[in-house]
């Protein structure tokens, strides 16, 4: 009798191994991770932004991919067109609540694209909440400053900025919708290079948060595979040029004024694809899907931030 239990003890153990392994291994690679908060650029929008700009996603599902793989996800909505500081403060309002809502009281990874970098390190380094935040991390963000905000503002006689700003601004509510007040010469002046450099003498880094920066730049600016940075991109190569960043850019933004923190590189394309560009590397519009493995870019910027939380 004694022999007959043993022996079913054993054979239940080792039918049990194999079930128990295959459970752990099915595990989904982001789960455990802290809740991740994507934040947008300019003339950006969020998963709660409304006008006729919400039925496409800004961030190209890459959202829902992270969600898929056990990431919580959260993309909240700003102002489309405004500082880095008023960006900032409606970043906070919008984390402090999502986080009311959730009941969560841990901490947040933040990633940041374009100019959604610079507010979310405002909102880290002066609004208090660098005690919320594990990591942020920034995509493309220009540190230093974009040579075609500085283009624009030396282009533009100071006496039509304002009226031009105005046509802007009519186009962004009509876009977007909402009752935000947008302020385009304020996103403007915040993103030139000498509001960069003020920007950043008052917005240091916080001991208790990891900051990481990715970026990409384009290879050869055909118009193909890049309709819209393609036309911008030798603008930007000769000011960065005249600016000392350099002339290798994403159409916006030089590979100089993407580097923040702990470098870690930009996403990897085949031989044919001409570079990643400002609007490609967010998978905004879904426009970088065609050229390079979107999903597993974003992958390797979630598991670096579980990593160091």
């Amino acid at each position: 009798m004694i022999r007959k239990s043993l022996l079913a003890f054993f054979v239940t153990a080792m039918m049990a191994t194999p079930v128990l392994a295959s459970s752990g291994s099915s595990s989904k690679p982001l789960a455990g991770t802290y809740p991740i908060i994507l934040s947008h650029g300019l003339f950006g929008w969020g998963e709660n932004s409304g006008g006729i700009i919400s039925i496409v996603n800004y961030w190209g599902g890459t959202d829902d991919y992270l969600r898929s793989q056990g990431a919580t996800v959260y993309a909240p909505s700003k102002t489309a067109a405004n500082s880095n500081e008023v960006r900032a403060a409606e970043l906070k309002a919008a984390i402090l609540t999502y986080a009311a809502a959730t009941n969560y009281s841990g901490k947040f990874h933040i990633l940041g694209h374009s100019q959604g970098g610079l507010d979310s390190r405002y909102m880290v380094s002066n609004l208090g909440l660098s005690s919320r935040v594990a990591t942020l991390t920034t995509l493309n963000t220009p540190h230093y400053g974009s040579p075609i905000a500085d283009i624009i503002k030396t282009v533009l006689p100071g006496w039509i900025q304002p009226f031009v700003a105005s046509i802007v601004e009519t186009l962004v509510k009509v876009v977007y919708g909402g009752t935000n007040q947008q302020n385009a010469l304020a996103a403007l002046s915040s993103l030139t290079k000498e509001g960069l450099s003020t920007f950043n003498s008052y917005t240091p880094n916080q001991s208790g948060v990891k900051y990481f920066s990715y970026g990409s730049y384009i290879t050869l600016p055909d118009l193909i595979q890049h309709p819209l940075m393609g036309i911008l991109h030798p603008a930007c190569a000769a000011g960065g040029l005249f600016q000392g960043q350099g002339a290798t850019n994403d159409g916006l933004v030089p590979l100089s004024s993407q580097k923040w923190g702990t470098w870690k590189g930009g996403p990897s394309y085949g031989i044919l694809t001409t570079g990643v560009d400002h609007l490609q590397v967010s998978n905004t519009l879904r426009s970088g899907s065609l050229w390079y493995d979107v999903e597993g870019f974003y992958m390797n910027m979630a598991s670096n931030m579980k990593a160091n939380q």
